[in-house]
């Protein structure tokens, strides 16, 4: 019996300008922790912008978000304009600010953002077959954009969770390592860092993501 697949969708690589490396990592440590297999995909673009990761500063370069999120796939990454639905049972996006910055426009444009084309219609295409959906940090907020009516998650963070009203979702309070759960439209979401975590609790909310994510996928 083949193992459960999991798409994971990367931003880059890096908190500041990327997919937020711990949740990425944990994520993908996750899925294998817990017996199921996982692809991962990233938009073949440019970052917004690059930020040095020591001094907080925007660079003057360019970095693309497929080849920088090869970084943590360790080369096994594949373009998000080959993203089928109909090869993977679950799809999971981990947070940083990529997926605020590169996924979609969030960072800058708060409830009127924009989630690019290529993720707009993976999440969609997962959510017509019914198949689970997980976000962590703040990718949350691309799902509340691409699917209005859906429960999730961003932790505490009060303006955070307004703009996801404001967006159609609704929200539901949490703490470290825990999840919300929408069993009917199939989400699942974590806060991770936008509390102020530690690494072992990013690990445990993101372990506890795929679990829920499998047990939807056996249900």
């Amino acid at each position: 019996m083949s193992k459960p697949s999991i798409a994971v969708i990367l931003s880059g690589c890096g908190h500041l300008d990327g997919s937020e490396i711990h949740e990425a990592t944990l994520t993908l440590w996750a899925i294998h922790k817990l017996g199921a297999d996982f692809q991962c995909y990233a938009p073949d673009i440019d970052q917004h912008h690059v930020v040095n990761h020591l001094s907080g500063a925007v660079m003057d370069q360019k970095r693309n978000v497929l080849v920088e999120s090869a970084r943590i796939a360790r080369g096994k990454v594949r373009d998000l304009a080959a993203f089928r639905a109909e090869e993977h049972d679950a799809l999971i996006l981990p947070g940083g600010f990529g997926a605020a910055k590169n996924l979609c426009d969030y960072a800058f444009a708060g409830p009127a953002c924009t989630v690019i084309p290529p993720v707009e219609k993976a999440i969609k295409a997962m959510a017509a077959l019914k198949k689970p959906i997980g976000a962590l940090c703040i990718a949350p907020a691309v799902l509340a954009r691409v699917l209005p009516g859906i429960n999730i998650t961003i932790g505490q963070d009060e303006a955070t969770a307004g703009n996801i009203e404001k967006m159609g979702a609704s929200h539901t309070r949490t703490t470290h390592g825990e999840i919300a759960i929408d069993r009917e439209h199939r989400v699942v979401t974590t806060p991770c860092y936008m509390l102020d975590a530690r690494v072992d609790q990013i690990g445990q909310g993101a372990e506890h993501v795929v679990s829920a994510i499998l047990e939807m996928i056996k249900a």
